[in-house]
């Protein structure tokens, strides 16, 4: 039976050495890490995601800003408050939640907030310095850095000589993935919807990584024995058994079928979600050291 890999129990260590790091970086240089997070309109689920966000960074004794934009709100007012943002010495990340109303033009906003304090890791400097391996000055978008360490808990931040598989090419989790896995020295290979016999490619990776949006899609004979299996999906799908109308969340992956090939599994919800918002402040305290001149720590 394979380990469950505990993401809660890996984000709460996280956090606590954002926790340490920014009182030593109070401390010794006046400087409190600063974040702002930006929500345009009135989407539940982005509503709740924000809120937890602005928690999280008071808890890691953050300044924490929310700017709380009306639906109507036109693009070049939010490119206005961006720049705004970007010339605040006491905002170290700046966070504009997705996705935005249709009329505002969400590759623009991304486009201007500064590479500095692109603490989602979506500007096109990051993405490429990503790409290029310059992974000590870029910020690496939160749900894959998250991923990533919960694949170096298990096997170590050296993956040479293992293959690695990662199921989706989103520029959010897919393709950063890959580069996170490449830059590890891991064979990476990614693969797609219009992958040919994608069951195949997958019972050779040594660590699998879904990011499809299907739910339970993966299977233990999709699975090398052995293998360490990240599931970075989130979907909701009926439980008839817990009421009419209810459901429950669930990964890309069928756990509990996985589990008996896998060496190791995150589950959903425990796994990579809680490290998303972890990796968030540790991006955050990364661009607050950066900018007062100091080495920022490891996680």
């Amino acid at each position: 039976m394979a380990v469950t890999i505990n993401g809660k129990e890996i984000a709460e260590d996280v956090v606590s050495k954002v926790k340490a790091s920014a009182a030593d970086l109070i401390e010794t240089n006046g400087v409190t890490p600063g974040i702002a997070v930006v929500i345009v309109g009135e989407d539940p689920a982005s509503q709740v995601y924000v809120a937890s966000k602005g928690r999280k960074a008071r808890e890691c004794g953050f300044h924490s800003v929310q700017h709380t934009l009306p639906e109507e709100t036109s693009e070049d007012e939010l490119v206005a408050l961006v720049e705004k943002l970007n010339a605040d010495p006491l905002i170290h990340g700046i966070l504009v939640q997705l996705p935005l109303p249709k009329h505002i033009d969400s590759g623009r906003i991304i486009q201007t907030i500064s590479p500095d304090k692109d603490v989602d890791g979506f500007h096109f400097i990051n993405v490429g310095k990503l790409g290029t391996g310059e992974i000590e000055t870029a910020f690496v978008p939160c749900t894959p850095a998250g991923s990533m360490l919960l694949i170096e808990r298990i096997l170590g931040r050296d993956l040479s000589g293992l293959n690695a598989v990662v199921i989706g090419r989103s520029n959010i989790v897919g393709k950063p993935m890959f580069n996170l896995l490449l830059a590890h020295n891991a064979t990476a290979t990614i693969a797609h919807s219009k992958t040919k016999d994608l069951a195949s490619i997958c019972r050779n990776a040594d660590i699998l990584v879904a990011a499809v949006g299907r739910p339970q899609m993966v299977k233990a004979d999709w699975v090398k024995p052995g293998a360490t299996v990240i599931d970075v999906g989130i979907n909701r799908i009926p439980a008839p058994e817990k009421g009419e109308g209810k459901t429950r969340l669930v990964g890309d992956v069928d756990f509990a079928d996985a589990s008996t090939v896998a060496a190791a599994v995150t589950p959903v919800p425990g796994g990579v979600g809680p490290m998303t918002i972890a990796m968030l402040m540790a991006n955050t305290l990364v661009a607050a050291y950066r900018s007062a001149g100091k080495i920022p720590p490891r996680f």
